[in-house]
């Protein structure tokens, strides 16, 4: 089933913290202004690459979003070519763990997409996420032309001097130069495992509050 975006800005941050303050969510306004922002037409089919902590949170979650075409766990913004995900996880191929999503813009814009990846991660922790540390976990978003670009330093600059959490917004933005896909075991890992105990744990207690703070169509 699809979600819009229309009471996303209520989610709440999931809290994996591990002797580290997180930031939290107190004036979700500039979302609000994201996701009402008016779709466009220019393109039949758009893509995004946003990076926040393991994929594999990220893909369950924006999966569900009407509009979205199709999500592609992987990795992206270092030096190796062809990383595996071992390789990644050591932190020195310099690769972000990252999500490739294919959009239709005239049912979701990418102003959309951004609000959604910023609520469903805490973009306030440098280069970790919780118990996840590493630069492999760091709060990204790989531009694909100039208007991606404008548009995410545009609204990271109104996260933070409208203060939309008590921490300022660390998210790097950065342009897309390779993204390699992940392992096949990435790519669909949540519906094929869910009754996993990190399933269970981490991704669907998330995915309960994305629910919960969405509406259906």
């Amino acid at each position: 089933m699809k979600y819009t975006l229309t009471a996303l800005f209520g989610i709440l941050i999931f809290a994996l913290s591990c002797g580290a303050k997180e930031g939290n969510l107190q004036n979700p306004s500039v979302f609000k202004d994201m996701e009402t922002k008016e779709k466009t037409m220019d393109k039949k089919i758009d893509t995004a690459t946003v990076g926040g902590g393991l994929l594999l949170v990220h893909r369950s979650s924006i999966a569900q979003l009407e509009g979205v075409l199709t999500v592609k766990s992987g990795y992206a913004g270092g030096s190796t070519k062809n990383p595996t995900y071992k390789e990644v996880c050591t932190g020195l191929t310099g690769h972000a763990e990252v999500i490739q999503v294919t959009f239709d813009p005239a049912v979701i814009s990418y102003d959309e997409i951004l609000a959604a990846f910023w609520q469903a991660h805490d973009p306030t922790q440098l280069n970790r996420q919780g118990n996840d540390i590493g630069t492999q976990y760091r709060s990204v978003i790989f531009y694909h032309d100039e208007a991606q670009k404008n548009i995410a330093e545009e609204y990271k600059k109104r996260l933070n001097d409208e203060k939309a959490y008590d921490q300022l917004v660390v998210t790097e933005i950065a342009p897309l130069t390779v993204f390699y896909n992940g392992e096949d075991y990435h790519q669909n890992y949540y519906n094929e495992n869910a009754s996993q105990g990190y399933c269970q744990f981490v991704i669907q207690p998330k995915l309960d509050k994305f629910k919960k703070y969405s509406k259906t169509n």
